[in-house]
């Protein structure tokens, strides 16, 4: 697959159905140009071709960013395509299909603090903050680290669960993996995460 056009085939990714003509007309090329990235796409499990319209899911922008980025695409080229709602979205689904529970932007009062994803599991909690930027400094993690622990310690002393542990969630590997017992952690990276942290809960804040 031409990466060029894969990259260019992301502003065509919408939720719900999407004729080649119109596909054709947001991402700027021809319908033979679009029918090929279309048809790369759903090789790749993104997309499903049902009643002359390309289905698409509200996951699938992302799935294709982290596509191009496994194939040499810049990460901050990616990240620019991309929507915050793309990654919490993605999250969520990822740990759901390792049997969490989830909730998008959890609200917390007095005072108010939003949690991007929550996912439990047998009284744990992972709480996630998507960071899908991609110059993100070791002191913006340390900022970003900070909230999130404050997050984590009002989420346990409200919510009946036995653990809540913080987690940054990013587009890509940073060179640093934890701050503070925090886990940083690359998205494709927090399905097998998310597995082991019940063996590992002891090592990590929470």
């Amino acid at each position: 697959m031409n990466l060029h056009n894969l990259i260019n085939g992301i502003k065509g990714i919408v939720p719900g159905g999407i004729t080649l003509k119109e596909f054709s007309i947001v991402t700027r090329t021809s319908e033979d140009l679009s029918a090929e990235i279309l048809d790369n796409l759903m090789k790749n499990g993104i997309g499903i071709f049902a009643d002359g319209h390309v289905q698409f899911d509200e996951n699938d922008r992302l799935k294709t960013g982290m596509l191009a980025i496994t194939m040499g695409a810049p990460v901050e080229e990616i990240s620019n395509l991309l929507t915050w709602q793309d990654f919490e979205s993605l999250a969520a689904e990822i740990l759901e299909s390792h049997d969490f529970e989830t909730f998008r932007n959890v609200i917390l009062t007095k005072p108010r603090m939003q949690i991007d994803v929550v996912g439990l599991k047998n009284k744990l909690a992972i709480l996630v903050d998507c960071k899908h930027w991609n110059r993100m400094t070791n002191s913006s993690l340390e900022v970003a680290v900070t909230r999130q622990i404050e997050r984590a310690k009002r989420y346990l002393s409200e919510q009946p669960v036995r653990a809540s542990v913080p987690v940054i969630v990013t587009l890509h590997q940073h060179a640093t993996k934890f701050i503070n017992k925090v886990p940083i952690v690359p998205i494709n990276q927090l399905g097998s995460f998310s597995e082991e942290l019940f063996g590992n809960a002891d090592g990590i804040y929470g």
